[in-house]
């Protein structure tokens, strides 16, 4: 709603509108004439008086009085058609009916302005509710500012300047399309001043009133965040207070997202923390039991070779090589869980054989199955791929790890097409999956109550459904059914490009 403008009845309809009234009142009582007195025709033409007071201004009103005397001395007062007056009783009848008109066309012109003005103020609060209601959805500075530019566009019209602290504390102009803040310039040193006292400039305010514009601080708290910026100002003081309250909402809804992308960072930056030092405690405790073993077995070996026999010597080597390969397992884990959760991760992707990957990884799992426990089947004619072939892998080679070491029996591996995914299941009859602990499986460094008698960082299945996700894909799981667990990875399949037909001579 646009600042409130009292209407200054300037131009040439609202004067031919006077007019009109009056000579209307002069043909109401130029019929009424014969049947009634002098006095009644005087008060005709108040009624006249009383609806231009009403409807225009105090100016036009006090012509419509004038008008209304003149008229009933002229038309209706002897000698008619004259302004002379022939009595003193019709020169008091004449005054008295200047003075109530023109009383009459003060008391509606004040009670129209009241009326005007409380409906003005009734449509400004709701209008400041509206916009403290959609300032407290929003938690983007973007939005907040646009929503505060269309109030104060709505409430004062074109030209507002917006201009707010950007995170380095330079006050920045924020409406699209403004140089607000060309150093030298009047105007931008004004916001400047503005935001650095943190007080109203302007036409009315006692300070730089010689300027056109008003100047408002966006204050939050006992610091200001910025200034606004609205021209063409008329020194009201309900525009004053009106623009202010504007800028107070701007300043607590900047000040709720700051402070909330701050707490954010802040929560951000403890759990990154925590999570080093947690990654850190369980990376130095799970290495150091394999070293402990392999520099254990190696000095078995160098100092009592001659000493031990043949068989015991395999098994110290073969020791070492359980080891470290642990070892290369988990640092591969740990590389990844590191790379995944970086901002800047990104994918080596290609298409890739179902086939090659699941073979690869199941060849590099062998050493670990001795007893050939693993059985896979992959369906034929299987499309595909598009992945990381290393990630994926190791993925497979997790699960397939997990379930030798939580399970005695047969570990199985599927691999099908589902519709628009790749499914691969790997299955166990081992110790199983606990429900209630479902949500938590795939939790850095989780581990379950029945793994904790097996070593492990708690890292493999996280690190895997991170592979998964990062493909586009996702990995669960759940208890088997006779006992076991079931994994299941889905991965999205794509049409793979036709590859180029070789003509022959």
């Amino acid at each position: 709603m646009q600042r409130l403008r009292r209407r200054s009845g300037h131009g040439l309809l609202p004067f031919l509108a006077t007019v009109g009234a009056v000579g209307a009142a002069t043909a109401v009582a130029a019929i009424l004439d014969p049947h009634v007195s002098l006095t009644v025709v005087a008060m005709i033409y108040l009624v006249g008086v009383m609806v231009v007071s009403y409807r225009f201004s105090p100016a036009l009103s006090a012509i419509s009085a004038v008008l209304s005397v003149l008229g009933l001395n002229v038309f209706f007062v002897h000698p008619r058609g004259t302004l002379a007056v022939e009595s003193t009783e019709h020169f008091l009848t004449l005054a008295a009916m200047l003075g109530a008109a023109l009383l009459i066309s003060g008391l509606s012109s004040r009670l129209r302005g009241t009326t005007e003005q409380a409906v003005w103020r009734e449509q400004r609060a709701r209008n400041l509710q509206r916009l403290a209601a959609r300032l407290a959805g929003s938690d983007d500075e973007s939005e907040i500012i646009d929503a505060v530019s269309a109030a104060l566009k709505e409430a004062f019209g074109d030209n507002i300047a917006v201009a707010l602290d950007d995170r380095a504390g330079v006050l920045q102009g924020r409406v699209p399309g403004q140089a607000v803040l060309d150093r030298g310039q009047p105007h931008a040193d004004a916001l400047v001043h503005c935001r650095q006292s943190g007080q109203v400039l302007g036409p009315g305010t006692g300070r730089w009133d010689s300027l056109s514009t008003l100047y408002v601080p966006v204050r939050a708290g006992a610091s200001v965040m910025g200034a606004l910026a609205i021209p063409s100002f008329a020194p009201l003081r309900e525009d004053r207070e009106h623009a202010q309250a504007i800028a107070d909402l701007l300043a607590g809804a900047m000040q709720r997202i700051r402070h909330a992308a701050e707490a954010l960072a802040a929560r951000a930056a403890a759990q990154s923390q925590q999570l080093r030092n947690t990654l850190l405690a369980a990376v130095s405790h799970d290495f150091r039991t394999p070293l402990a073993s392999i520099i254990g077995a190696a000095s078995s070996l160098q100092r009592q070779r001659d000493l031990l026999p043949p068989g015991e010597q395999d098994k110290l080597i073969g020791l070492i090589e359980d080891e470290a390969l642990h070892l290369t397992a988990m640092t591969d884990n740990t590389l990844q869980w590191v790379r995944l959760n970086a901002d800047t991760a990104t994918l080596r992707l290609d298409w890739e054989s179902v086939e090659e990957i699941v073979g690869s990884t199941l060849s590099r799992i062998r050493r670990r199955d001795p007893a050939r426990r693993i059985q896979a089947r992959v369906a034929p004619g299987l499309p595909l791929v598009r992945a990381d072939a290393v990630l994926v892998a190791q993925l497979l080679a997790n699960l397939l790890d997990n379930a030798l070491k939580y399970s005695d029996g047969p570990v199985q591996v599927d691999a099908d097409a589902v519709g628009e995914w790749l499914q691969i299941d790997v299955s166990d009859r081992g110790i199983g999956v606990d429900p209630a602990e479902l949500d938590q499986l795939f939790d850095t460094f989780f581990r379950g109550a029945g793994a904790r008698k097996v070593r492990g960082a708690g890292l493999g299945l996280a690190v895997s459904r991170a592979i998964a996700v990062a493909h586009g894909g996702t990995l669960d799981a759940e208890p088997r059914e006779g006992g076991g667990s079931l994994f299941r990875l889905r991965l999205p399949l794509a049409a793979a490009p036709a590859m180029p037909v070789q003509e022959t001579a």
